[in-house]
């Protein structure tokens, strides 16, 4: 009886032990590719519907990049024409892929199957197109910064490529993100530290804007919302992603290896793994979550 006893015992502290381990992995940032695989331009993670990672600038500037979450390595995907840079990646429904180009003033569309470039809308009132994203109807969302004079704009394109004007005389807007019901627009301002929300109507409309969040040091870059609502930002120069609950509170702070963290997102098997893109390290890192991001 007391073997059995101990037996259990045993048991049962290894089963802890085991839980515990799980759980100081939450949250631990590792390598997921090597340092210098991008340019410093490396940004805007996202996974299309079959679990296929792609970042911009692989190797140099105007390029699409296809990374394994495997080991790490990497392929060229795509060469943008033209000198078009793009700084983030979003997927349509049918898996079109689009890219702000923040040099010419467009909203670039990929044909995945062809590889075939071409301009999805252009605007000579967009400053320099920045991060993008997407609801339920394939309505983008855009941020527009005009770093010169720090200030900026927000776009909605919808489908087809007609851009509609939201808003203006905004500060350095960055980051930009839909909660998971899709009735809440999130936009940050870099260079203001401030995180704006807004109310979005069926048709994609914006009001009662509403200041969400500030912090009096660092910048802003890109943000992902998980399943809960919770918004994961990153923090440009202090190399951490920050959690807001969706009224605003902190939940947690995570800390990077690398300081410049660009942008996120959410992947794995069960969404729960994040992928950050870092421009001091030209590199990705990943860590573990409790929550899916919300498209899980």
């Amino acid at each position: 009886m007391k073997q059995h006893i101990c037996l259990f015992l045993a048991m049962t502290a290894g089963c802890a032990a085991m839980a515990q381990d799980r759980s100081t992995a939450l949250y631990q940032a590792q390598d997921l590719t090597k340092e210098n695989m991008f340019s410093v331009n490396i940004e805007g993670p996202n996974f299309d519907k079959a679990g296929n990672l792609y970042v911009v600038n692989y190797l140099k500037d105007g390029t699409i990049g296809k990374i394994s979450t495997k080991d790490g390595s990497g392929e060229l995907f795509v060469t943008l024409p033209d000198s078009c840079i793009a700084n983030s990646i979003q997927f349509n429904s049918k898996g079109n892929m689009y890219l702000p180009d923040f040099k010419g003033h467009n909203v670039l569309e990929v044909n995945p199957k062809t590889r075939k470039v071409s301009v999805y809308v252009h605007s000579d009132k967009m400053s320099q197109p920045n991060d993008l994203c997407i609801n339920k109807k394939d309505q983008l969302f855009a941020s527009d910064p005009d770093w010169k004079n720090s200030a900026g704009q927000i776009w909605r394109i919808d489908k087809g490529g007609k851009a509609v004007l939201l808003e203006t005389n905004m500060g350095t807007t960055n980051g930009i993100e839909l909660s998971p019901d899709e009735k809440t627009l999130y936009v940050n301002e870099s260079v203001q530290r401030k995180v704006w929300k807004y109310d979005v109507d069926k048709d994609g409309n914006i009001s009662n804007k509403i200041l969400f969040a500030s912090f009096p040091d660092f910048g802003f870059d890109g943000m992902k919302c998980d399943k809960a609502g919770n918004l994961y930002i990153a923090r440009w120069g202090k190399g951490t992603i920050v959690v807001l609950s969706p009224e605003g509170k902190e939940i947690r702070e995570i800390p990077l290896k690398g300081k410049h963290c660009s942008n996120l997102t959410f992947g794995g098997k069960d969404g729960k793994t994040v992928y950050v893109t870092l421009q001091d390290r030209k590199c990705m890192e990943q860590f573990k979550v409790e929550i899916p991001g919300k498209r899980y």
